[in-house]
Protein backbone atom coordinates (compact mmCIF):
# COMPACT_ATOMS: atom_id res chain seq x y z
CA UNK A 1 0.00 0.00 0.00
CA UNK A 2 1.42 3.53 -0.73
CA UNK A 3 1.58 5.72 2.29
CA UNK A 4 1.86 9.65 2.15
CA UNK A 5 3.64 11.79 4.19
CA UNK A 6 1.24 14.72 5.01
CA UNK A 7 1.86 17.89 6.08
CA UNK A 8 -1.05 18.76 7.67
CA UNK A 9 -0.49 15.84 9.70
CA UNK A 10 2.98 15.78 10.06
CA UNK A 11 2.58 11.91 9.51
CA UNK A 12 3.10 9.15 6.95
CA UNK A 13 -1.07 8.08 6.23
CA UNK A 14 -2.27 5.13 3.65
CA UNK A 15 -3.07 6.88 0.48
CA UNK A 16 -6.89 6.75 -0.17
CA UNK A 17 -8.37 8.61 -2.52
CA UNK A 18 -11.60 10.77 -2.96
CA UNK A 19 -12.49 8.91 -5.84
CA UNK A 20 -11.79 5.68 -6.44
CA UNK A 21 -8.99 4.82 -8.81
CA UNK A 22 -9.16 8.60 -9.67
CA UNK A 23 -6.07 11.04 -8.38
CA UNK A 24 -6.06 14.80 -8.50
CA UNK A 25 -2.71 16.43 -8.18
CA UNK A 26 -2.36 20.76 -7.89
CA UNK A 27 0.88 21.54 -7.94
CA UNK A 28 2.60 25.33 -7.62
CA UNK A 29 3.84 26.87 -10.41
CA UNK A 30 5.97 29.79 -10.89
CA UNK A 31 5.56 33.55 -10.94
CA UNK A 32 6.38 34.10 -14.57
CA UNK A 33 8.14 37.14 -14.86
CA UNK A 34 12.04 36.31 -15.18
CA UNK A 35 13.43 32.96 -16.81
CA UNK A 36 13.18 29.74 -14.96
CA UNK A 37 16.18 28.72 -12.89
CA UNK A 38 16.99 25.30 -11.76
CA UNK A 39 14.96 25.53 -8.40
CA UNK A 40 11.24 25.72 -10.75
CA UNK A 41 12.88 22.40 -11.88
CA UNK A 42 11.81 20.76 -8.71
CA UNK A 43 8.32 20.32 -8.25
CA UNK A 44 7.88 19.50 -11.77
CA UNK A 45 10.42 16.80 -11.85
CA UNK A 46 9.39 15.21 -8.86
CA UNK A 47 5.52 15.26 -9.34
CA UNK A 48 6.03 14.05 -12.91
CA UNK A 49 7.43 11.11 -11.00
CA UNK A 50 4.69 10.95 -8.99
CA UNK A 51 2.31 10.89 -11.05
CA UNK A 52 4.51 8.32 -13.34
CA UNK A 53 4.47 6.08 -10.27
CA UNK A 54 0.98 6.23 -9.82
CA UNK A 55 0.15 5.87 -12.97
CA UNK A 56 1.97 2.89 -13.25
CA UNK A 57 0.15 1.59 -9.54
CA UNK A 58 -2.94 1.45 -11.89
CA UNK A 59 -4.48 5.15 -11.08
CA UNK A 60 -6.16 7.50 -13.71
CA UNK A 61 -4.11 10.86 -12.59
CA UNK A 62 -4.54 14.47 -13.33
CA UNK A 63 -1.75 16.62 -12.82
CA UNK A 64 -2.34 20.46 -12.68
CA UNK A 65 0.60 23.07 -12.78
CA UNK A 66 -0.37 27.17 -12.79
CA UNK A 67 1.29 29.76 -13.52
CA UNK A 68 1.29 32.54 -12.20
CA UNK A 69 1.03 35.56 -14.89
CA UNK A 70 -0.11 38.97 -13.03
CA UNK A 71 1.61 39.70 -9.58
CA UNK A 72 3.32 42.35 -8.11
CA UNK A 73 6.93 41.40 -9.07
CA UNK A 74 5.43 40.93 -12.74
CA UNK A 75 4.29 44.55 -12.89
CA UNK A 76 7.35 45.27 -12.00
CA UNK A 77 9.05 44.10 -14.18
CA UNK A 78 7.19 44.70 -16.73
CA UNK A 79 7.71 48.39 -16.06
CA UNK A 80 11.82 48.31 -15.96
CA UNK A 81 11.41 46.43 -18.83
CA UNK A 82 9.22 48.79 -20.97
CA UNK A 83 7.35 46.30 -22.18
CA UNK A 84 3.45 45.01 -21.69
CA UNK A 85 2.89 42.74 -18.71
CA UNK A 86 1.42 40.64 -20.96
CA UNK A 87 4.31 40.14 -23.54
CA UNK A 88 6.83 39.52 -20.78
CA UNK A 89 4.65 36.77 -18.94
CA UNK A 90 4.24 35.13 -22.89
CA UNK A 91 7.95 35.49 -22.81
CA UNK A 92 8.70 33.76 -19.74
CA UNK A 93 6.27 31.29 -20.21
CA UNK A 94 7.56 30.02 -23.08
CA UNK A 95 10.81 29.72 -22.21
CA UNK A 96 9.20 27.75 -19.02
CA UNK A 97 7.69 25.29 -20.96
CA UNK A 98 10.33 24.64 -23.18
CA UNK A 99 12.87 23.77 -20.13
CA UNK A 100 9.94 21.44 -18.84
CA UNK A 101 10.09 19.69 -22.49
CA UNK A 102 13.67 19.68 -22.32
CA UNK A 103 13.69 17.69 -18.96
CA UNK A 104 11.05 15.04 -20.48
CA UNK A 105 7.96 16.56 -18.16
CA UNK A 106 5.00 15.70 -20.61
CA UNK A 107 2.75 14.26 -17.92
CA UNK A 108 0.90 17.40 -17.19
CA UNK A 109 -2.57 18.21 -17.96
CA UNK A 110 -3.28 21.25 -17.33
CA UNK A 111 -1.21 24.92 -17.43
CA UNK A 112 -4.24 27.25 -16.02
CA UNK A 113 -3.23 30.80 -15.62
CA UNK A 114 -4.56 32.90 -13.64
CA UNK A 115 -5.29 35.84 -16.28
CA UNK A 116 -7.56 33.35 -17.71
CA UNK A 117 -9.71 32.88 -14.42
CA UNK A 118 -10.16 36.56 -13.69
CA UNK A 119 -13.96 36.08 -13.88
CA UNK A 120 -14.17 32.58 -11.80
CA UNK A 121 -12.01 34.79 -8.83
CA UNK A 122 -14.59 37.07 -9.02
CA UNK A 123 -17.25 34.71 -8.73
CA UNK A 124 -14.89 33.03 -5.79
CA UNK A 125 -14.54 36.23 -3.79
CA UNK A 126 -17.95 37.24 -4.02
CA UNK A 127 -19.07 34.26 -2.30
CA UNK A 128 -16.78 34.83 0.44
CA UNK A 129 -18.40 37.86 1.14
CA UNK A 130 -21.84 36.55 0.81
CA UNK A 131 -20.61 34.16 3.41
CA UNK A 132 -19.16 36.93 5.92
CA UNK A 133 -15.39 35.66 5.58
CA UNK A 134 -14.26 38.57 3.44
CA UNK A 135 -15.09 42.43 3.59
CA UNK A 136 -14.13 45.34 0.70
CA UNK A 137 -12.04 48.24 2.50
CA UNK A 138 -11.04 50.98 -0.03
CA UNK A 139 -11.61 48.76 -3.58
CA UNK A 140 -9.55 46.05 -2.05
CA UNK A 141 -11.21 42.83 -0.59
CA UNK A 142 -10.10 41.18 2.82
CA UNK A 143 -10.08 37.41 3.67
CA UNK A 144 -11.38 37.70 7.29
CA UNK A 145 -9.04 35.36 9.56
CA UNK A 146 -11.53 35.44 12.32
CA UNK A 147 -13.63 32.90 10.13
CA UNK A 148 -11.21 30.64 9.62
CA UNK A 149 -11.00 28.84 13.10
CA UNK A 150 -8.24 26.89 12.69
CA UNK A 151 -6.30 28.97 11.27
CA UNK A 152 -2.57 27.60 11.54
CA UNK A 153 -2.75 23.80 11.04
CA UNK A 154 -0.72 23.38 8.38
CA UNK A 155 1.95 25.08 9.20
CA UNK A 156 1.51 24.37 12.73
CA UNK A 157 1.58 28.01 14.21
CA UNK A 158 0.27 30.18 16.24
CA UNK A 159 -1.04 33.88 14.78
CA UNK A 160 0.95 35.38 17.24
CA UNK A 161 4.27 33.69 15.97
CA UNK A 162 3.49 34.25 12.16
CA UNK A 163 4.92 36.97 10.51
CA UNK A 164 2.09 38.73 8.88
CA UNK A 165 1.13 40.41 5.85
CA UNK A 166 1.03 44.25 6.16
CA UNK A 167 2.90 46.75 4.69
CA UNK A 168 0.78 50.33 3.21
CA UNK A 169 -2.71 48.41 3.28
CA UNK A 170 -1.98 47.45 7.26
CA UNK A 171 -4.51 50.12 7.85
CA UNK A 172 -7.49 48.62 5.71
CA UNK A 173 -7.67 45.69 7.86
CA UNK A 174 -9.84 44.54 10.50
CA UNK A 175 -7.25 42.20 11.64
CA UNK A 176 -3.39 42.24 10.66
CA UNK A 177 -3.36 38.51 9.76
CA UNK A 178 -6.27 38.83 6.84
CA UNK A 179 -5.05 38.84 3.64
CA UNK A 180 -5.89 40.58 -0.23
CA UNK A 181 -8.50 38.31 -2.48
CA UNK A 182 -8.81 41.46 -4.86
CA UNK A 183 -6.52 44.32 -5.18
CA UNK A 184 -7.68 47.81 -5.99
CA UNK A 185 -5.70 49.28 -9.37
CA UNK A 186 -3.04 51.60 -9.00
CA UNK A 187 -1.96 53.64 -11.91
CA UNK A 188 -0.15 52.74 -14.12
CA UNK A 189 -1.40 48.78 -13.38
CA UNK A 190 -3.63 45.97 -15.89
CA UNK A 191 -6.80 46.05 -14.26
CA UNK A 192 -10.05 43.96 -14.65
CA UNK A 193 -13.90 45.37 -13.52
CA UNK A 194 -15.25 43.76 -10.39
CA UNK A 195 -18.39 45.10 -8.10
CA UNK A 196 -15.22 46.41 -5.84
CA UNK A 197 -13.75 48.88 -8.40
CA UNK A 198 -10.81 47.86 -11.14
CA UNK A 199 -8.48 46.03 -9.78
CA UNK A 200 -6.82 42.26 -10.10
CA UNK A 201 -6.47 39.23 -8.19
CA UNK A 202 -4.52 38.86 -5.15
CA UNK A 203 -2.09 35.77 -5.12
CA UNK A 204 -3.46 33.40 -2.84
CA UNK A 205 -6.88 33.00 -4.50
CA UNK A 206 -5.20 31.96 -8.08
CA UNK A 207 -4.89 28.49 -6.70
CA UNK A 208 -7.89 28.09 -5.05
CA UNK A 209 -10.00 28.71 -7.74
CA UNK A 210 -7.76 27.24 -10.62
CA UNK A 211 -7.47 23.79 -8.22
CA UNK A 212 -11.63 24.02 -7.17
CA UNK A 213 -12.49 24.25 -11.33
CA UNK A 214 -10.05 21.57 -12.81
CA UNK A 215 -9.56 19.10 -9.84
CA UNK A 216 -13.10 19.65 -7.35
CA UNK A 217 -13.71 21.40 -4.03
CA UNK A 218 -12.35 18.64 -2.39
CA UNK A 219 -8.85 16.67 -4.30
CA UNK A 220 -6.11 14.50 -3.73
CA UNK A 221 -2.69 16.07 -3.64
CA UNK A 222 -1.55 19.79 -3.59
CA UNK A 223 2.33 20.29 -4.13
CA UNK A 224 4.40 22.98 -3.79
CA UNK A 225 7.93 24.00 -2.30
CA UNK A 226 8.37 23.95 1.87
CA UNK A 227 8.21 27.83 1.65
CA UNK A 228 5.13 27.54 0.35
CA UNK A 229 3.46 26.42 3.35
CA UNK A 230 2.87 29.72 4.70
CA UNK A 231 1.52 32.48 3.70
CA UNK A 232 0.13 30.82 0.81
CA UNK A 233 -0.87 27.18 1.39
CA UNK A 234 -2.78 28.10 5.03
CA UNK A 235 -4.07 31.17 3.08
CA UNK A 236 -5.23 28.68 0.79
CA UNK A 237 -7.26 26.27 2.82
CA UNK A 238 -8.68 29.08 4.33
CA UNK A 239 -10.33 30.52 2.00
CA UNK A 240 -11.38 27.23 -0.39
CA UNK A 241 -12.89 25.87 3.35
CA UNK A 242 -14.71 28.89 3.96
CA UNK A 243 -16.10 29.00 0.56
CA UNK A 244 -16.69 24.93 0.43
CA UNK A 245 -17.07 23.80 3.53
CA UNK A 246 -14.71 20.95 3.01
CA UNK A 247 -11.15 20.10 3.16
CA UNK A 248 -9.55 21.57 0.41
CA UNK A 249 -7.26 18.21 0.04
CA UNK A 250 -6.63 15.01 1.54
CA UNK A 251 -2.73 15.13 1.33
CA UNK A 252 -0.37 18.41 1.28
CA UNK A 253 3.02 17.15 -0.23
CA UNK A 254 5.98 19.26 0.10
CA UNK A 255 9.46 19.33 -1.25
CA UNK A 256 12.49 20.74 0.05
CA UNK A 257 14.12 23.69 -1.30
CA UNK A 258 16.96 23.64 -3.43
CA UNK A 259 19.82 24.95 -1.51
CA UNK A 260 23.44 26.10 -3.07
CA UNK A 261 26.76 24.13 -2.17
CA UNK A 262 29.42 25.85 -0.72
CA UNK A 263 30.78 25.74 -3.99
CA UNK A 264 28.39 28.21 -5.61
CA UNK A 265 27.14 29.79 -2.68
CA UNK A 266 26.69 33.07 -4.76
CA UNK A 267 23.72 31.28 -7.01
CA UNK A 268 21.83 31.10 -4.15
CA UNK A 269 22.34 32.68 -0.58
CA UNK A 270 24.33 31.15 2.37
CA UNK A 271 24.77 27.74 2.58
CA UNK A 272 22.62 25.08 5.00
CA UNK A 273 22.08 21.83 5.72
CA UNK A 274 18.79 21.81 6.71
CA UNK A 275 16.50 19.14 8.35
CA UNK A 276 13.60 18.11 6.01
CA UNK A 277 10.87 20.25 6.65
CA UNK A 278 12.88 22.77 8.62
CA UNK A 279 11.12 25.79 6.76
CA UNK A 280 13.41 28.25 8.15
CA UNK A 281 17.02 27.14 7.65
CA UNK A 282 16.32 25.73 4.31
CA UNK A 283 14.89 29.43 2.93
CA UNK A 284 18.03 31.10 3.92
CA UNK A 285 19.79 29.11 1.76
CA UNK A 286 17.16 28.46 -1.27
CA UNK A 287 17.81 29.15 -4.68
CA UNK A 288 15.73 31.72 -6.01
CA UNK A 289 15.27 34.49 -8.86
CA UNK A 290 16.16 37.23 -6.46
CA UNK A 291 19.34 35.19 -5.28
CA UNK A 292 21.20 35.33 -8.71
CA UNK A 293 20.22 31.76 -9.52
CA UNK A 294 21.23 31.81 -12.85
CA UNK A 295 18.38 30.67 -16.23
CA UNK A 296 18.47 27.48 -16.43
CA UNK A 297 18.74 27.14 -19.98
CA UNK A 298 22.08 27.88 -19.74
CA UNK A 299 22.58 24.82 -17.07
CA UNK A 300 21.62 22.75 -20.07
CA UNK A 301 24.08 23.73 -22.24
CA UNK A 302 26.60 22.26 -19.78
CA UNK A 303 24.43 19.45 -18.96
CA UNK A 304 21.90 16.47 -20.13
CA UNK A 305 18.56 16.87 -18.65
CA UNK A 306 18.84 13.67 -17.51
CA UNK A 307 21.49 14.34 -15.47
CA UNK A 308 19.64 17.02 -13.94
CA UNK A 309 16.69 14.68 -13.87
CA UNK A 310 18.47 12.32 -11.88
CA UNK A 311 20.27 14.19 -9.59
CA UNK A 312 16.87 16.22 -8.70
CA UNK A 313 15.14 12.46 -8.17
CA UNK A 314 18.74 11.09 -5.83
CA UNK A 315 17.53 12.38 -2.76
CA UNK A 316 13.83 12.33 -1.07
CA UNK A 317 11.56 14.87 -1.75
CA UNK A 318 11.17 16.13 1.73
CA UNK A 319 14.90 16.59 2.10
CA UNK A 320 16.66 19.56 1.13
CA UNK A 321 18.63 19.20 -2.46
CA UNK A 322 22.35 20.15 -2.64
CA UNK A 323 23.24 22.54 -5.73
CA UNK A 324 26.93 22.68 -6.95
CA UNK A 325 28.29 21.67 -10.11
CA UNK A 326 30.93 19.11 -8.35
CA UNK A 327 27.64 17.30 -7.32
CA UNK A 328 26.32 17.53 -10.36
CA UNK A 329 29.66 16.38 -12.28
CA UNK A 330 28.97 12.96 -9.97
CA UNK A 331 25.96 11.92 -11.11
CA UNK A 332 26.93 12.12 -14.32
CA UNK A 333 29.35 10.07 -13.79
CA UNK A 334 26.97 7.75 -11.77
CA UNK A 335 25.04 7.77 -14.88
CA UNK A 336 27.90 6.49 -16.98
CA UNK A 337 27.40 3.40 -15.14
CA UNK A 338 23.66 2.63 -16.51
CA UNK A 339 24.82 4.01 -20.10
CA UNK A 340 27.81 1.35 -20.30
CA UNK A 341 25.26 -1.33 -19.59
CA UNK A 342 23.14 -0.31 -22.10
CA UNK A 343 26.20 -0.57 -24.81
CA UNK A 344 27.29 -3.95 -23.28
CA UNK A 345 23.65 -5.18 -23.29
CA UNK A 346 23.52 -4.63 -26.73
CA UNK A 347 26.62 -6.06 -27.89
CA UNK A 348 25.73 -9.19 -25.89
CA UNK A 349 22.24 -9.61 -27.32
CA UNK A 350 22.03 -7.25 -30.45
CA UNK A 351 19.34 -5.17 -29.19
CA UNK A 352 18.74 -1.72 -28.23
CA UNK A 353 18.25 -1.35 -24.67
CA UNK A 354 16.61 1.55 -25.54
CA UNK A 355 13.40 -0.49 -27.73
CA UNK A 356 12.59 -2.67 -24.81
CA UNK A 357 9.01 -1.83 -23.90
CA UNK A 358 8.20 -1.82 -20.36
CA UNK A 359 5.31 -3.02 -18.63
CA UNK A 360 3.28 0.11 -18.48
CA UNK A 361 1.35 -1.46 -15.42
CA UNK A 362 3.02 -3.21 -11.70
CA UNK A 363 1.18 -6.02 -12.34
CA UNK A 364 2.19 -6.02 -15.84
CA UNK A 365 5.99 -6.75 -14.87
CA UNK A 366 5.62 -9.31 -12.43
CA UNK A 367 7.29 -12.33 -13.71
CA UNK A 368 8.39 -15.88 -11.91
CA UNK A 369 11.99 -16.05 -11.48
CA UNK A 370 11.95 -20.15 -10.58
CA UNK A 371 15.53 -21.49 -9.79
CA UNK A 372 17.11 -18.77 -11.27
CA UNK A 373 19.74 -17.24 -9.30
CA UNK A 374 20.07 -13.99 -10.95
CA UNK A 375 16.12 -13.35 -11.87
CA UNK A 376 15.68 -14.31 -8.04
CA UNK A 377 18.20 -11.27 -7.24
CA UNK A 378 16.20 -8.72 -9.87
CA UNK A 379 12.77 -9.86 -8.72
CA UNK A 380 14.11 -9.10 -4.77
CA UNK A 381 15.34 -5.45 -6.22
CA UNK A 382 12.20 -4.78 -7.99
CA UNK A 383 10.26 -5.41 -4.35
CA UNK A 384 12.92 -3.07 -3.18
CA UNK A 385 12.22 -0.21 -5.79
CA UNK A 386 8.34 -0.40 -5.19
CA UNK A 387 8.76 -0.62 -1.59
CA UNK A 388 10.70 2.67 -1.46
CA UNK A 389 8.28 4.08 -3.52
CA UNK A 390 5.17 3.25 -2.01
CA UNK A 391 7.26 4.12 1.32
CA UNK A 392 5.60 8.22 0.81
CA UNK A 393 7.75 8.06 -3.44
CA UNK A 394 11.42 7.88 -2.29
CA UNK A 395 12.77 8.26 -5.13
CA UNK A 396 16.57 8.35 -3.47
CA UNK A 397 16.10 4.64 -2.24
CA UNK A 398 14.70 4.10 -5.79
CA UNK A 399 17.34 5.40 -7.23
CA UNK A 400 19.65 3.24 -4.82
CA UNK A 401 18.02 -0.44 -6.32
CA UNK A 402 18.61 1.30 -9.59
CA UNK A 403 22.21 0.94 -8.83
CA UNK A 404 22.16 -2.38 -7.16
CA UNK A 405 20.44 -4.18 -10.10
CA UNK A 406 22.26 -2.50 -12.93
CA UNK A 407 25.68 -4.05 -10.69
CA UNK A 408 24.04 -7.49 -10.55
CA UNK A 409 23.27 -7.72 -14.46
CA UNK A 410 27.21 -6.24 -14.66
CA UNK A 411 28.59 -9.14 -12.50
CA UNK A 412 25.83 -11.70 -13.78
CA UNK A 413 27.48 -10.63 -17.73
CA UNK A 414 31.03 -10.88 -16.22
CA UNK A 415 30.77 -14.37 -14.49
CA UNK A 416 28.87 -15.77 -17.65
CA UNK A 417 31.65 -14.01 -20.03
CA UNK A 418 28.75 -13.07 -22.31
CA UNK A 419 30.97 -10.65 -24.10
CA UNK A 420 32.38 -13.93 -25.99
CA UNK A 421 29.96 -15.27 -28.65
CA UNK A 422 31.26 -18.81 -27.54
CA UNK A 423 29.54 -18.41 -23.82
CA UNK A 424 26.52 -17.43 -24.95
CA UNK A 425 23.22 -19.50 -24.89
CA UNK A 426 19.99 -19.00 -25.04
CA UNK A 427 18.92 -19.17 -21.23
CA UNK A 428 21.85 -16.88 -19.80
CA UNK A 429 20.47 -14.26 -22.91
CA UNK A 430 17.02 -14.63 -21.20
CA UNK A 431 17.93 -14.15 -18.24
CA UNK A 432 20.00 -10.84 -19.22
CA UNK A 433 16.82 -9.92 -21.38
CA UNK A 434 14.59 -10.27 -18.17
CA UNK A 435 16.69 -7.73 -16.37
CA UNK A 436 17.15 -5.65 -18.30
CA UNK A 437 13.35 -5.35 -19.23
CA UNK A 438 12.97 -4.91 -15.27
CA UNK A 439 15.23 -2.01 -15.08
CA UNK A 440 13.65 -0.24 -18.30
CA UNK A 441 10.17 -0.65 -16.09
CA UNK A 442 11.89 0.60 -13.24
CA UNK A 443 13.07 3.48 -14.75
CA UNK A 444 10.15 4.52 -17.09
CA UNK A 445 8.23 4.74 -13.61
CA UNK A 446 11.04 7.61 -12.55
CA UNK A 447 11.08 9.08 -16.20
CA UNK A 448 14.39 8.23 -16.40
CA UNK A 449 16.39 6.20 -19.73
CA UNK A 450 13.42 6.83 -22.06
CA UNK A 451 15.84 7.89 -24.78
CA UNK A 452 19.71 7.86 -25.24
CA UNK A 453 21.64 11.18 -24.32
CA UNK A 454 22.47 13.34 -27.08
CA UNK A 455 25.58 14.84 -27.00
CA UNK A 456 25.30 19.11 -27.46
CA UNK A 457 28.87 19.10 -29.47
CA UNK A 458 30.99 16.62 -30.16
CA UNK A 459 30.72 12.53 -29.88
CA UNK A 460 32.60 9.55 -28.17
CA UNK A 461 33.58 7.03 -30.78
CA UNK A 462 34.29 4.71 -27.75
CA UNK A 463 32.47 4.30 -24.14
CA UNK A 464 29.16 5.13 -23.63
CA UNK A 465 30.14 8.52 -22.06
CA UNK A 466 29.48 10.50 -25.29
CA UNK A 467 27.39 13.14 -22.80
CA UNK A 468 30.30 14.21 -21.08
CA UNK A 469 32.24 15.69 -23.96
CA UNK A 470 30.92 19.12 -25.24
CA UNK A 471 32.62 22.20 -27.29
CA UNK A 472 36.53 22.70 -27.15
CA UNK A 473 36.89 19.54 -25.23
CA UNK A 474 35.46 17.69 -28.58
CA UNK A 475 39.19 16.65 -29.55
CA UNK A 476 39.51 14.68 -26.24
CA UNK A 477 37.62 11.49 -28.14
CA UNK A 478 40.09 11.71 -31.54
CA UNK A 479 43.27 11.77 -28.48
CA UNK A 480 41.92 8.92 -26.92
CA UNK A 481 41.52 7.12 -29.57
CA UNK A 482 44.85 7.75 -30.46
CA UNK A 483 46.28 6.71 -27.35
CA UNK A 484 44.40 3.05 -27.41
CA UNK A 485 45.91 2.49 -30.58
CA UNK A 486 49.39 3.65 -29.51
CA UNK A 487 48.57 0.79 -26.59
CA UNK A 488 47.29 -1.77 -28.31
CA UNK A 489 50.20 -1.53 -31.00
CA UNK A 490 52.71 -1.85 -28.36
CA UNK A 491 51.09 -5.11 -26.95
CA UNK A 492 51.00 -6.26 -30.29
CA UNK A 493 54.87 -5.44 -30.09
CA UNK A 494 55.03 -7.22 -26.53
CA UNK A 495 56.11 -3.75 -25.30
CA UNK A 496 53.99 -4.22 -22.22
CA UNK A 497 55.99 -1.50 -19.97
CA UNK A 498 54.70 1.17 -22.81
CA UNK A 499 51.11 -0.61 -22.62
CA UNK A 500 51.06 -0.66 -19.00
CA UNK A 501 52.88 2.94 -18.67
CA UNK A 502 49.34 3.87 -20.80
CA UNK A 503 46.73 2.44 -19.21
CA UNK A 504 48.11 3.96 -15.31
CA UNK A 505 48.18 7.31 -16.47
CA UNK A 506 44.91 7.05 -18.00
CA UNK A 507 43.75 5.72 -14.95
CA UNK A 508 45.18 8.44 -12.97
CA UNK A 509 43.34 11.30 -15.48
CA UNK A 510 39.86 8.98 -14.93
CA UNK A 511 40.44 7.51 -18.26
CA UNK A 512 39.41 3.55 -17.60
CA UNK A 513 40.29 1.41 -20.38
CA UNK A 514 38.19 -2.50 -20.91
CA UNK A 515 39.95 -4.88 -22.93
CA UNK A 516 37.39 -6.48 -24.94
CA UNK A 517 36.97 -9.47 -27.46
CA UNK A 518 36.15 -6.88 -30.29
CA UNK A 519 39.15 -4.32 -29.10
CA UNK A 520 39.44 -1.69 -26.30
CA UNK A 521 37.53 0.89 -24.88
CA UNK A 522 37.80 3.63 -22.88
CA UNK A 523 35.07 5.33 -20.50
CA UNK A 524 35.19 8.45 -18.16
CA UNK A 525 34.96 8.28 -14.30
CA UNK A 526 34.26 4.89 -13.90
Amino acid sequence: MIRVYNTLSKNKEPFETVRPGKVGIYLCGPTVYKPSHIGHMVGPVIFDAVKRYLTYSGYEVTLVINMTDVDDKLISESNARGMPMVQLAEEMIADYMANLSAMGIDSVDHFPRATEHIGHIIDFTAALAEKGAAYESEGDVYFDISKAQDYGKLSHRTLESMQLEGGSTAERKRNAADFALWKSAKPGEPFWPSPWGNGRPGWHIECSVMSGRLLGETFDIHGGGLDLVFPHHENEIAQSEARYGKPMARYWMHNGLMQASDEVGKVGGRHTRAAEGDIVSQDKGKISKSRGASPFREMLADFQPETIRFFLLSTHYRRPIDFGEGRLREVETGLSTFYRFFKRFQRVTGKSFYDIVPPQRRTEGDFDPKDDPLLKAVAEHRTRFLDAMDDDFNTGGAVGVLFDLVRRLNKFADDEKLEEAAKRDAARLAALEQGAKTLRELGATLGLFRKPPTPTTGTLSHGADAFLVRGPDALIPQLLDLLVELRTNARKAKDFASADRIRTRLAELGVTLEDRPGGTEWALGK
